[in-house]
């Protein structure tokens, strides 16, 4: 039994399709150099160090909490309220 060409190109797009299957997670964080999301992350979390004077003990959370602001920043397309511009 043959199968179509039409079928076969139908499954290519599928297959090579840009957009995402409905149940796989997908980053919404655009496009951007690790080096730079890894500066941004840093200055975010030294701020919220900062702004607790710098007391030890908090610098996982406040690095995962600098990485969730900035790459939330970075979906939405605008500098946190909490941090200084990003330049």
């Amino acid at each position: 039994m043959a199968v179509s060409t039409t079928s076969n190109a139908r499954n290519t797009r599928k297959a090579h399709s840009s957009k995402p299957a409905r149940n796989s997670p997908v980053s919404a964080v655009p496009p951007i150099d690790p080096e730079r999301r890894r500066a941004l992350i840093a200055e975010a979390a030294y701020f919220r160090a900062e702004r607790r004077g710098f007391e030890p003990g908090y610098e996982t959370q406040d690095w995962l909490a600098a990485e969730t602001e900035v790459d939330t920043a970075l979906t939405v397309g605008v500098p946190s309220t909490n941090t200084p511009a990003m330049q």
